[in-house]
């Protein structure tokens, strides 16, 4: 696959088995799990995603893998412009996010040209 200029490599994490944990399936948490861990592959409430689609009047219904894979596509769009948008708070010396860095990282990055003027 080729390397689109400006793109920040994203790291795909790998699930590894808990001792003692049961089999979930793709974004089931493991009986008893708490907060993400390894043997989480989804990090959003997969439950709530699947509200969210359910919203939609177009929409009727929604398999459980078009959920997680929606959930895992917004995890990496948000962990995406994140990490754009921090290497602007860095220029400005800051550790912290502000609007200002992700209109920055809107303004300046072609792939999110759609979001330009969402932020008004």
């Amino acid at each position: 696959m080729a390397a689109v200029a400006g793109a920040v490599p994203v790291p795909v994490p790998v699930p590894v088995p808990v001792p003692g944990a049961e089999a979930a399936g793709p974004g089931e948490e493991a009986a008893g799990a708490g907060p993400p861990g390894p043997a989480r592959l989804a990090r959003l409430p997969l439950a709530r995603v699947k509200a969210l689609v359910k919203a939609d009047p177009d929409v009727s219904l929604a398999s459980q893998e078009a959920v997680f894979v929606l959930a895992r596509a917004t995890e990496l769009f948000v962990e995406t412009i994140a990490k754009d948008a921090y290497v602007y708070a860095q220029q400005g010396k800051r550790k912290t996010l502000q609007r200002k860095d992700l209109d920055n990282a809107i303004e300046a990055i072609d792939e999110f040209a759609f979001l330009e003027g969402t932020l008004d």
